[in-house]
């Protein structure tokens, strides 16, 4: 009897890497995380700073300060045991590599694997990243830590009209990036917005406080989303938006709030849609053969356009971009 115990083969044990998002607030951890930390025979952590310890410490959890190889967490498995490493970061890609390479040797009995997410980044969570990298480049680069609203509105208005250019292209991988580039100006605003000096009676605000004021603004304005209003149809939701935006602007006037700096065909068209949708009928004036003529036509034009559902500015660039398809090719044949 005694023979056959001997001759038993022993169980290979099992570690667990535990990970966690440095982006989840340090002791939020998933139930299963908790039970296997509480459950373990060691818990080891290469870090003695690691930010989860005090959280674990406080939950009764001893955690090893100890980096071991892989062959020494192997061993430390014998007999059945159960190990988990509570991993730095996100990962720890060396002892991962180096447990991957005994397996594959087929020499080594090894011990049960298992990597345990133990908390998980929610949607929008690299937004976070994004936050922190602004914060040090605002403190440590001496061209951004100089940049002022004024300075950087040029750039927001580049980066709206790439981001146009790569929609009506089509590319997919180039919207991702502009779309990357037109957040960048947002979050950029609000650092600098964030160190406002009091003495020219600015107010700070924050990255926090910009997003909290859209979702606000978003909640009011979808009270078929969000309240008890009902909305069957697109038009039933423009309806919604316009009402609420007139309670609260309290407008004077259709023209309030219409940007007289944006291109003049999408002002035109925009102009003509307050008209519209506030039931006006105001007659679109005449130059006859001033100097302006041209530019009445084409305000003409873009109160047609806009009536009949287009985007007179999408129009002209979509022309113009055939015209230079067509000077290209012109250039090909001469």
């Amino acid at each position: 009897m005694n023979a056959e115990a001997a001759e038993a083969p022993v169980a290979p044990g099992r570690i667990v890497l535990v990970t966690a998002s440095h982006r989840v607030a340090p002791g939020l951890l998933s139930w299963p995380a908790w039970q296997t930390l509480h459950g373990a025979d060691r818990v080891l952590c290469a870090d003695d700073g690691h930010v989860q310890l005090p959280y674990l410490r406080e939950a009764g959890v001893r955690v090893e300060i100890a980096a071991p190889t892989a062959q020494e967490l192997v061993d430390a498995c014998a007999g059945g045991r159960t190990v988990v490493v509570l991993a730095a970061g996100e990962g720890d890609r060396g002892l991962t590599d180096g447990l991957a390479r005994m397996a594959g040797s087929g020499r080594v009995q090894m011990p049960d694997l298992e990597l345990l997410p133990g908390s998980y980044d929610l949607p929008g969570a690299r937004l976070l990243d994004l936050v922190q990298v602004m914060d040090r480049i605002r403190r440590e680069c001496p061209w951004s830590s100089q940049q002022t609203h004024k300075g950087l509105a040029k750039y927001g208005i580049e980066e709206a009209y790439e981001l146009v250019e790569a929609i009506e292209e089509g590319d997919r991988d180039e919207l991702r990036e502009e779309l990357g580039d037109v957040l960048l100006q947002v979050v950029f605003h609000a650092r600098i917005a964030q160190e406002g000096r009091q003495e020219d009676g600015e107010e700070p605000f924050s990255i926090d406080d910009v997003a909290g004021t859209i979702v606000d603004k978003l909640i009011h304005r979808h009270p078929h989303v969000f309240g008890d209003e009902h909305a069957e149809t697109p038009e039933d939701v423009k309806a919604h938006w316009l009402r609420t935006k007139a309670v609260e602007k309290k407008r004077d006037s259709v023209t309030e709030g219409i940007p007289l700096g944006q291109p003049g065909l999408a002002l035109a068209a925009k102009l003509a849609s307050r008209v519209r949708t506030a039931g006006l009928d105001v007659p679109l004036p005449s130059s006859g053969d001033g100097e302006h003529a041209v530019g009445y036509e084409l305000l003409a034009m873009a109160v047609r356009a806009e009536a009949h559902g287009q985007d007179p500015e999408a129009a002209l660039r979509a022309a113009a971009r055939a015209y230079r398809d067509a000077i290209r090719a012109e250039e090909d044949r001469a």
